[in-house]
C-alpha cells in the first residue's frame, strides 16, 4: 500500500484535485494510503471531509487518515506531496506587497521572483528544509513531490541540504500549450512540443504537429491582431526573443525590467497588467473558502466524478453560464467535480507504483542537463518517470538569448538560497540589488532599506539574519 502524505491539505481545492488525480487510476485506488497533515484544524477537518467524498465518487475506498502531526504523518511515507504558504495570506503575503508599495515597488503575484519571491523564499525554506530533515529520520527513501513558489529557489535549496529524491511540479507548460493549441486552433492532442528553462521562464523549443513548425501559426496571432488581452506580455517576450515562455503574462511581467515602471503608467494599460493580482486572488479564494466550507462539509451534498478526461476551467464556466447558473451555484459545481487535473503527481506516483512509464515536466537539479545554464540550479525539463523513478532528459544548449534572460532571474534565486542556507544578511541584499524588476525602480540604498524594513515587518515567520 503507498503512503501519500498532504502536507498542507488545508489547502483544500488543490488537495481535492490532487486525491481526484490519484484515486482515478484502478491501480491506485484501493491500494492507497492518503495522509492528511496541516497545522490548521479546522481547514484539516473540511480536507478530510472532502477526501472521503472523492473516495465515494469514484466508488473507490483507499485507507484515509488525518493528522496535525507531521513526523506521524511522514513515518513510512512513500510520497509526500507539499503544498504550504508560510506565513499565509497574512502577515506573509500582505507584508510582501505593502511595504515594497511604501518604495514605489508594485508587484503582480509576488510569489517567484522580485522583492516578494525572494522573502517568500527566505520564510519556506527553512521550514521544507525542517520537513525534508523529519524526512531522513522517518521515510528517507520518499519521493517529495514538491509544489510549492518560489520553485526554482526552494527545490535548490534542497538539493543544496538534503537527500530527499526531490520533483519540483508546476502546471505552467502543459497548461501554456494548451492555451497556444487554443489561439492557433489546433487540438492539444495533435501537436508535439519540447520545452526547458527554468520554471515560469521555460520556453517552448520545438512545438509542431506532424513534423510542422506551428511556431509561423503562433506569429500570426500577432500579425492578425488576435492577441488575447490577458496574454498581451508573453506574445510581446515571443516577438523580442522568437519564442513562448510558458508562465501566465501578469506572472512573467514582473520577472523583467520592462513592463511595470513607476515612470511609465501607460505600459500597464497597453500590457494589461493587473497589479496586486495576487492580494485580490487571496481575497477571493478566502471569502469563497468561507462560503464554500458549509458546502464541503454537508453531508447531503455529493461530489459527481467526471469521466471524460479533462476539461477546462473556462470552458466549465462557460458552460455553467449559459444554464444560467448564479456564481456561487458555478463555484459548487467545479468544487463538487470529481475529474483528472493537469497536475503531474498523479502520473509519476501512478507510473513509479505501476511500471507503465510517462513523460512529465519536472523542476530538477542541472546535473549536465542544459549547457548554458549553472550546474546545481534548479530547471524545468521533460522527465521519464516509470519504476526507477524521475529520469531528467538532456536537453543540451538553449538559444542564447533565452540562457541569458534565464540567467538574470538565476542569480537572485541563486543569492536567496545562499542567504537561507548561511544566514548572511548581505545575500539578501544582493538578490534583490540584481532582482531585473527591483532593480529597475530602486536605487542601491532604497532596496537596502526595503530589505530591512521587510525582515523587520516579518519578524518571527524568518530566521535571525546576520
Amino acid at each position: 500500500m503507498a503512503k501519500i502524505v498532504f502536507i498542507g491539505a488545508g489547502s483544500t481545492v488543490f488537495a481535492k484535485n490532487l486525491m481526484g488525480d490519484i484515486l482515478s487510476y484502478p491501480e491506485l485506488a484501493e491500494d492507497a494510503h492518503l495522509v492528511l497533515h496541516d497545522i490548521d484544524p479546522e481547514r484539516l477537518g473540511t480536507s478530510e471531509v472532502v477526501a472521503h467524498k472523492v473516495a465515494e465518487a469514484l466508488g473507490v475506498s483507499p485507507k484515509i487518515d488525518a493528522t496535525l502531526s507531521r513526523r506521524e504523518a511522514l513515518a513510512g511515507a512513500d510520497y509526500a506531496i507539499t503544498m504550504i504558504q508560510v506565513g499565509g495570506y497574512k502577515p506573509g503575503t500582505v507584508v510582501d506587497f505593502e511595504i515594497p508599495k511604501k518604495y514605489g515597488l508594485r508587484q503582480t503575484i509576488a510569489d517567484t521572483l522580485g522583492i516578494g519571491g525572494i522573502m517568500r523564499g527566505l520564510r519556506t525554506i527553512p521550514v521544507l528544509l525542517s520537513m525534508c530533515q523529519d524526512m531522513e529520520a522517518l521515510c528517507p527513501d520518499a519521493t517529495l513531490l514538491q509544489y510549492v513558489n518560489p520553485m526554482a529557489m526552494n527545490c535548490w535549496a534542497i538539493d543544496r541540504a538534503s537527500s530527499i529524491n526531490t520533483v519540483g511540479l508546476c502546471h505552467s507548460v502543459q497548461g501554456t500549450a494548451r492555451q497556444l493549441a487554443r489561439d492557433i486552433s489546433v487540438p492539444i492532442e495533435e501537436i508535439d512540443y519540447i520545452c526547458a528553462g527554468i520554471n515560469h521562464m521555460a520556453f517552448y523549443l520545438k512545438f509542431e504537429r506532424d513534423g510542422k513548425d506551428l511556431y509561423p501559426e503562433i506569429r500570426r496571432v500577432i500579425e492578425e491582431d488576435r492577441v488575447p488581452d490577458w496574454n498581451r506580455t508573453r506574445y510581446k517576450l515571443l516577438e523580442k526573443f522568437g519564442y513562448s515562455v510558458t508562465e501566465s503574462s501578469e506572472h512573467f511581467a514582473e520577472y523583467v525590467p520592462w513592463f511595470i515602471k513607476r515612470d511609465r503608467p501607460e505600459l500597464l494599460e497597453e500590457f494589461n497588467i493587473p497589479l496586486d493580482e495576487y492580494i485580490t486572488r487571496c481575497e477571493r479564494q478566502i471569502a469563497e473558502w468561507h462560503g464554500l466550507r458549509r458546502v464541503l462539509e454537508d453531508k447531503s451534498v455529493k461530489f459527481h466524478a467526471v469521466r471524460e478526461g479533462v476539461v477546462d476551467t473556462a470552458a466549465e464556466v462557460a458552460g455553467y453560464e449559459a444554464k444560467e447558473l448564479t456564481v456561487e451555484e458555478m463555484e459548487i459545481q467545479r468544487i463538487t467535480r470529481v475529474k483528472r487535473s493537469l497536475e503531474y503527481g498523479s502520473q509519476i506516483i501512478h507510473s513509479m507504483e505501476s511500471g507503465k512509464p510517462q513523460v512529465i515536466y519536472g523542476n530538477v537539479p542541472n546535473r549536465g542537463l542544459i549547457d548554458n545554464l549553472p550546474a546545481g540550479c534548479c530547471v524545468e525539463v521533460p522527465c521519464l518517470v516509470d519504476r526507477n523513478g524521475v529520469q531528467p532528459t538532456k536537453i543540451g544548449t538553449l538559444p542564447p538569448q533565452l540562457a541569458a534572460l534565464m540567467q538574470t532571474n538565476i542569480n537572485v534565486q541563486s543569492l536567496t538560497v545562499e542567504a537561507a542556507l548561511t544566514g548572511k544578511r548581505d545575500h539578501i541584499y544582493h538578490a534583490a540589488m540584481l532582482d531585473p524588476h527591483t532593480a529597475a525602480e530602486l536605487d542601491l540604498d532604497q532596496i537596502v532599506a526595503l530589505v530591512d524594513d521587510l525582515i523587520e515587518a516579518h519578524g518571527d515567520w524568518l530566521p535571525k539574519y546576520q
